[in-house]
């Protein structure tokens, strides 16, 4: 363990003069509430610096390296794997004062983006220009930008999109050493150079603190339609997923839903066929309207050769708008009906979807656990929301998830998404990663951060 400095009085005047006395935040509330994210993990920083710039940042991690005292970034705290947790106390510096969107280029199809902007005012701003970001994390209405950055997220259209890396183009960060750099393009191309760009995106926030980015923009579609379809079964969902990807249809969402989280949030469903269901699939495609209207019936017909008792074609923008509702509503319930809640986003290949969710009640039974599912079927991230009903029993449901997660990498799937490791994930680590890929990985660290000022404990 490195032995970092506590923030002691002449190094609190230093920070003062840096950044500027009005930036920093001393009171207790704010620090407890600052030590934890939307995971379990909580360890308090001794003090929080909201930067509004580059420089202040730079200024920053220049005294973390003279000093040796830790600092950890934070977006907006909606993360599930501790990544933002301040572990050796330190210094949290907080992104959210960094929330502009500096401009919107239509005729480039870019905008450029301070790390702090909420996902979601960036994707109505440039909708009202005609232009789509699609990354869309289950968070969106509460995250930000950098904080999605930092930690690759996705969401249910990265079906048909792909994941945040796809839609950042370019970056400013500021390096533990306090050094500024730009890595990757304003362009669709550039191959100049190691692609730092890529490795700092998905790296949480441990290789560099990401003050600016340029995103990359795509007309948005004219149009969106939906399907709903209900199954007996949930292996029946899955094979209606993967025949429907295997024929050449590229929805814009999979969401699914097993028996249990149906049955939790059946009260606020807008539709009669959920006391029969064991599964439910919410199918989404864009585009030109005439040809996802017909996509979608063929998608909607796949469904119903594949087991589903029922298909509601196209309900009306209320219903839809419902069910995303209901969808984001899952895994809050799960969590306020539960002592201890686990949750887990692992990713199997899409062929594997159903032979993996027909496992998951041998480990129920196993391991004393129940496990809510749900997630993108679509690119094969399921959320597996694990709990049990007192938080004695966690060490046998953490055997539980390890047991699990060793038959995900089996299956050749991974044991993240989209959540990241942070400090959460860290001990499982080894069961995907071989020990050479993780010494090559800790050197990368090493040659970024050599003193381990920067998000310190997280990842390894």
């Amino acid at each position: 363990m490195i032995d970092y400095s506590p923030i002691t009085t002449n190094i609190l005047t230093k920070i003062a003069e840096s950044v500027g006395s009005d930036r920093i935040v001393r009171n207790e509330d704010k620090l407890t509430e600052y030590g934890k994210d939307s995971g379990e993990t909580f360890c308090k920083p001794e003090i929080i610096v909201e930067a509004t710039t580059s420089e202040q940042i730079a200024k920053l991690l220049r005294l973390a390296n003279i000093y040796r005292f830790p600092v950890t970034p934070r977006g907006l705290g909606t993360g599930l794997a501790g990544g933002s947790v301040p572990l050796y106390g330190g210094v949290l510096l907080s992104m959210a004062h960094m929330n502009r969107i500096i401009s919107i280029e239509e005729d480039n199809l870019i905008a450029t983006v301070e790390p702090g902007v909420l996902t979601f005012d960036l994707k109505e701003a440039v909708r009202k220009r005609g232009l789509f970001y699609p990354p869309d994390p289950a968070s969106l209405d509460t995250s930000s930008i950098g904080g999605n950055a930092a930690t690759n997220a996705g969401g249910p259209s990265c079906v048909k999109y792909g994941t945040t890396r796809d839609y950042v183009l370019g970056i400013e960060a500021v390096l533990p050493s306090g050094e500024r750099i730009e890595a990757g393009v304003k362009t669709r191309k550039g191959v100049v150079g190691y692609d730092l760009l890529r490795l700092i995106i998905g790296s949480e926030g441990t290789l560099g603190v990401i003050t600016k980015l340029t995103l990359k923009l795509i007309p948005h579609p004219s149009a969106v339609t939906t399907i709903v379809a209900f199954f007996p079964h949930l292996t029946f969902a899955m094979k209606a997923v993967t025949t429907i990807l295997m024929s050449g249809h590229i929805p814009c969402a999979m969401e699914f839903m097993d028996a249990k989280c149906i049955t939790l949030v059946k009260d606020l469903l807008p539709f009669d066929e959920t006391d029969r269901t064991n599964a439910l699939l919410l199918v989404e495609t864009d585009g030109n309207p005439d040809t996802i209207e017909n996509d979608i019936k063929i998608m909607g017909q796949i469904c119903l050769e594949c087991g589903a008792m029922n298909v509601i074609m196209a309900p009306d923008s209320v219903k839809r708008a419902r069910m995303w509702d209901v969808r984001r509503e899952v895994s809050l319930r799960i969590e306020n009906d539960f002592p201890l809640y686990i949750p887990e986003d692992v990713v199997v290949p899409l062929g594997k979807i159903a032979e993996f969710v027909a496992c998951l009640p041998e480990y129920e039974h196993s391991y004393g656990m129940h496990i809510f599912s749900f997630g993108h079927a679509g690119d094969g991230n399921i959320h597996l929301n694990i709990t049990a009903g007192n938080r004695a029993s966690r060490a046998r449901v953490e055997e539980g998830i390890r047991s699990l997660l060793k038959l995900v990498i089996d299956m050749e799937g991974t044991i993240s998404g989209e959540h990241g490791i942070g400090v959460a994930k860290r001990r499982y680590l080894p069961l995907e990663l071989s020990a050479e890929s993780i010494r090559i990985q800790k050197e990368i660290k090493n040659i970024f951060d050599p003193f381990h000022i920067l998000n310190p404990g997280k990842i390894f």
